[in-house]
Formats: structure tokens, C-alpha cells, sequence
């Protein structure tokens, strides 16, 4: 099971940080590296969601503009949208 939740992680490292656009590369690696440790099941899944998101979309939901999808109140994306970038 915990080579399981390994693997899991390691495929959640990779899709953060090879995205496409330098730009969310450097955003959402910094934003799994500093949180993906602290989560739980529930949460992985969350977050393996979040990244199944276009970078466009995704962009506009961290910056607070308009997105072509809804995302859903939960953990991940209210964590996401309040991580400050430095």
C-alpha cells in the first residue's frame, strides 16, 4: 500500500511540474512540493484532479478571472487559489 501512495506521488511530482508552460511548471511544482507530503488519500485525489486541469483554466482560477470550468469547493483548490508564489 505505501508503494502505492509512493508512486502516486511521484506521478503527482512529474504532472506538476511538466505541464507545458514554463509558467505553471514553477507553479504548481512549488505548490505540490511545499503541500504533497501533508495530505491524505482523499486529498491525492483531489490534487491528481487539479492537475487534469488546462494551464489556462488554471491560471485564470489561481488569478482570479473567469475559467471555462467550475471548480469545486474543496481543500486542494482553496489551498491552490490562496498560494502565494515566491
Amino acid at each position: 500500500m505505501t508503494s502505492d501512495i509512493e508512486q502516486i506521488k511521484k506521478k503527482i511530482i512529474y504532472r506538476s511540474n511538466y505541464r507545458g508552460t514554463k509558467e505553471m511548471d514553477k507553479l504548481l511544482g512549488t505548490f505540490t512540493n511545499k503541500y504533497l507530503n501533508q495530505l491524505n488519500n482523499e486529498e491525492l485525489n483531489e490534487l491528481i484532479k487539479l492537475l487534469e486541469i488546462d494551464d489556462n483554466n488554471l491560471y485564470n482560477f489561481y488569478n482570479g478571472l473567469d475559467t471555462n470550468i467550475e471548480f469545486e469547493n474543496n481543500k486542494i483548490n482553496n489551498l491552490f487559489k490562496n498560494f502565494k508564489f515566491k
